[in-house]
Order: C-alpha cells, then sequence, then structure tokens
C-alpha cells in the first residue's frame, strides 16, 4: 500500500469528519482519536474532492475565455476591455495551474512518505488557486457586463459579485474558524 492509499474499512474517519465539523451524520457515543496517518489521509481526500469541483469550473470558464478571441464582436472592443480580457485569461491560466498543480506535486511525490507535505503544499495551492478564480470570474463578469450594461452599472454589479464572493469564500470561512476556536477554547476552560 502506497502512502496515498487508504486502508478499507475507514468508514470511521467519515464520521469523525462530520462531527468534528458540527456535521448531522451519525454521531458515536465515544468518538476515537484520529492517527496522524488517518488524519492526513482524510486531508488529503478533502483536498481531492475540493479540487474536482474548482478544476471543472475552472477550466469551463478557461475554454470559454479562450474562444471569446476568436469571435467577431472581439475585434469590436474598446482598448480597456481587450486589456481585461488579457488579464482575465492570464488569471484563468494560473488558477488553472495552481488548481492542477497538488496532482502534479502528488505524482513526483508518489511513494517517497511525504503526504505531510504534500497536503500542505495542496492546501496552499489550493487557496491561491481560489483567489485567482475569485478574480477570473469577476474580471470575465466585468468584460461580459461592459458589453451588455451601459455606463457604471457594469464596474458596479462585478464589484458586487466579487463582495458576495469575498464574504462567502473568506470572511465566513474566517467568521467560523473564530467562531469555534472561541468555543473550544472556552468548552477547555
Amino acid at each position: 500500500m502506497t502512502m496515498t492509499e487508504q486502508p478499507a474499512g475507514s468508514a470511521g474517519e467519515d464520521t469523525a469528519c462530520c462531527t468534528h465539523h458540527g456535521g448531522h451524520g451519525p454521531q458515536p457515543a465515544a468518538e476515537a482519536p484520529e492517527t496522524a496517518r488517518e488524519r492526513v489521509n482524510r486531508r488529503w481526500n478533502e483536498i481531492l474532492q475540493e479540487t474536482r469541483v474548482t478544476q471543472t469550473g475552472v477550466q469551463i470558464l478557461f475554454g470559454f475565455l479562450l474562444s471569446v478571441a476568436f469571435t467577431p464582436l472581439f475585434r469590436e472592443l474598446e482598448t480597456f476591455d481587450r486589456v481585461v480580457y488579457v488579464i482575465t485569461v492570464v488569471l484563468g491560466a494560473a488558477a488553472t495551474g495552481s488548481l492542477i498543480a497538488p496532482v502534479s506535486i502528488h505524482r513526483f511525490l508518489s511513494g517517497q512518505r511525504m503526504k505531510d507535505e504534500l497536503v500542505e503544499a495542496a492546501g496552499r495551492l489550493m487557496m491561491c488557486g481560489m483567489v485567482l478564480l475569485a478574480l477570473t470570474i469577476g474580471c470575465t463578469l466585468l468584460l461580459i457586463l461592459r458589453v451588455v450594461v451601459p455606463g457604471v452599472l457594469a464596474e458596479a454589479l462585478a464589484a458586487g459579485v466579487m463582495l458576495w464572493f469575498g464574504l462567502c469564500w473568506y470572511a465566513l470561512p474566517l467568521y467560523l474558524r473564530r467562531r469555534a476556536a472561541r468555543r473550544s477554547g472556552s468548552d477547555a476552560a
């Protein structure tokens, strides 16, 4: 068995994950502590699931962006819109690279007993990829809205969506993390 495989019958990890994150799944009376190996395997599996979701979205968006340059309307874009387009394509390419990088790292490190390092690097690349993906979506939205909506409304709508992303993708998780840390601190006291 390689370091990236989990032993069969590790269903208890799913339950531990759900109870740890406040899930509503079945909760055993006494939860067995998670070993370091079980924790790194669980974290790796979580990263794989997250990567599958984000890779699909960024690849579809990136494919759309690449096709835009070959449409007749593209030739009519103003210089500012062309600059936004180039920035958007570069951001999309960078997001794609960040979100696919964990797969490449895993291939290179498989069997080297470096799963802790792999999970740490993959987690950081996922966060970087999510920031780049949010920026790509925001720039794509700005580009489309500038063609469809007159005036400053396009910029205002794109800014509003970016604010929403910031709240949903970053502020809410940070708030929940701090709240859980406060709760853990008061439970320990």
